[in-house]
This record gives structure tokens, C-alpha cells and sequence, in this order.
């Protein structure tokens, strides 16, 4: 789904089709909210799972270089 334009113009793209968002129904209308909100949080976890993995890299290479190393004979 993509919104584009300006709001008197928005329109959404479901499955491929173009619809003009003051076309729809208002429960059509509150849905397409419900999912562009939806979309944000996910963008907004997917950033923070992208820290938290880097940050976890991160401490492994230290614990890493921490351990006691074991002679190869």
C-alpha cells in the first residue's frame, strides 16, 4: 500500500489498484489509517531490531576478545 499526492488528492494502492481515498467508505478510509500506522510501527521495530543486532555484534566481539585464548599445539 502507498499513499500519494496531497490529502484532497490521496490516493492508496491495494493490491496493484489505484483508489482515491475520498472515494472510499469511512470504514475503508479508517482501515487504510489503521494500516499506515501499522506500517510506521513496523518501520519503527524493524529500526530498533537493526540497533539491537548491531549492539549484540558488538558485545560478542567483546566477549570474544575477553575469553582466555587456547594454544593451538
Amino acid at each position: 500500500m502507498a499513499d500519494t499526492d496531497t490529502q484532497a488528492n490521496q490516493t492508496v494502492t491495494i493490491d496493484g489498484t489505484d483508489y482515491n481515498v475520498a472515494d472510499l467508505s469511512e470504514n475503508a478510509r479508517s482501515q487504510v489509517v489503521n494500516l499506515q500506522v501499522t506500517d510506521q510501527e513496523i518501520a519503527r521495530l524493524q529500526q530498533q531490531l537493526a540497533i539491537y543486532q548491531t549492539a549484540r555484534t558488538a558485545y560478542a566481539r567483546a566477549l570474544s576478545e575477553e575469553l582466555p585464548h587456547k594454544e593451538t599445539h
